[in-house]
């Protein structure tokens, strides 16, 4: 049976050139092309399809607006696929925020020339979502997050861009370096569809001077660093995009920046980030087998690795490296997963240890961290 896909684009060029891009391949049939949220609302809700590739920008009812809406009573997986300047960037996490499975950067110029340039990953993206499981609500999905403790005056500390930003209490400053070479256990996670949302849900459970986090999480290029904003906005950590040379440090998250690779690396006892470019692997740039290898290759047994929501197999082969060096190791169930391929293809390769919901995930790291 094929995918039913309905778009809404306020864009003749863009319905066009996606009807161009969709015509004709096996599995997917381009359903309904709606101009603005106002026409597509009562075709969506009288036949729904099986994803909806939605626009951000658009006159009336902007498609931010529309979702919300939709996950309200009529939930639809849904992949946003728009002009992500830094503005619609950041609309755009609002939209993953609500319900949202995926996000697809276009450009503003060469449109027809880069859908057909990302055939592929657009067929791949609307499969991924035809196997998410929205829920009414968006984010109900998903265990609420404990919120941090309240900060103390003498704890703020500085954001992405230097702005004061209270967290929750940190050891002493003269304290903090002994701590951090004393213990330095680093934590590994990979995510794909459904990840930013599970993300935000482990990362808000974790205090302050939780281990040393690197997140590869698949994501289009200059979203990331937003993405690392927000995290840093709402987590009782320090949040940032890596950059090479970066310290897995306790208390600090470091994510792989879009359209770049992430790699562990060891020196004089420390674990380290390095962000080299390459290849996609898997199709993915960044991609957590790269992350999973080197985490296997530095770290050996000194390692936690996570595998979370997701679809394909990318991963996979890197937590079974790292659970044959004695790594620890970690995949999300199947329930509380939107899509469950990436978890499951590591557990067939006998790649994980336990297999435990989203909401005990972050339990695991502190447990982790916690062992001799």
């Amino acid at each position: 049976m094929s995918i039913k896909v309905f778009v809404v684009d306020d864009s003749a060029v863009v319905r066009q050139a996606l009807q161009h891009l969709l015509q004709g391949e096996p599995g997917i049939e381009l359903a309904g092309s709606f101009p603005n949220a106002m026409l597509a609302g009562p075709a969506i809700r009288k036949n729904r399809p099986d994803v909806l590739l939605l626009d951000i920008e658009m006159p009336g009812m902007d498609g931010l607006t529309f979702l919300r809406q939709l996950m309200e009573d009529c939930p639809v997986p849904t992949v946003i696929c728009s002009t992500l300047s830094t503005a619609g960037s950041k609309v755009a996490l609002e939209a993953l925020s609500s319900g949202a499975v995926a996000v697809m950067a276009k450009p503003r110029m060469g449109l027809k020339q880069y859908l057909d340039d990302s055939r592929a990953e657009m067929v791949q993206t609307l499969k991924a979502a035809a196997a998410s499981k929205p829920r009414a609500g968006g984010k109900a999905f998903l265990p609420a997050a404990k919120p941090a403790a309240p900060a103390p005056a003498s704890a703020a500390h500085a954001g992405a861009h230097g702005t004061p930003r209270a967290h929750a209490a940190r050891p002493a400053t003269a304290a903090a370096p002994v701590h951090a070479l004393a213990v330095n256990k680093p934590v590994v996670i990979g995510a794909s569809t459904g990840g930013t949302q599970a993300l935000e849900s482990v990362l808000c459970r974790l205090p302050a001077d939780c281990p040393g986090v690197a997140i590869v999480q698949h994501m289009p290029e200059n979203f990331t660093r937003l993405y690392a904003e927000r995290l840093n906005d709402i987590c009782a950590m320090t949040v940032r995009e890596a950059r090479s040379g970066d310290r897995m440090e306790r208390g600090t998250v470091l994510i792989a920046p879009g359209g770049k690779h992430l790699q562990l690396s060891k020196s004089m006892g420390q674990y380290f980030v390095k962000v080299v470019d390459g290849p996609p692997v898997n199709r993915h740039k960044p991609s957590v087998d790269v992350l999973f290898k080197s985490a296997a290759e530095v770290a050996g047994k000194d390692v936690l690795g996570i595998i979370l929501t997701g679809m394909g197999d990318d991963g996979a082969r890197g937590m079974k490296l790292m659970h044959d060096k004695g790594a620890r190791t970690v995949a999300q169930d199947e329930a509380s997963c939107v899509v469950f391929g990436m978890p499951m293809e590591a557990i067939k390769l006998g790649a994980v240890d336990d297999v435990k919901p989203l909401g005990q995930i972050a339990d695991a790291i502190m447990r982790f961290d916690a062992r001799a």
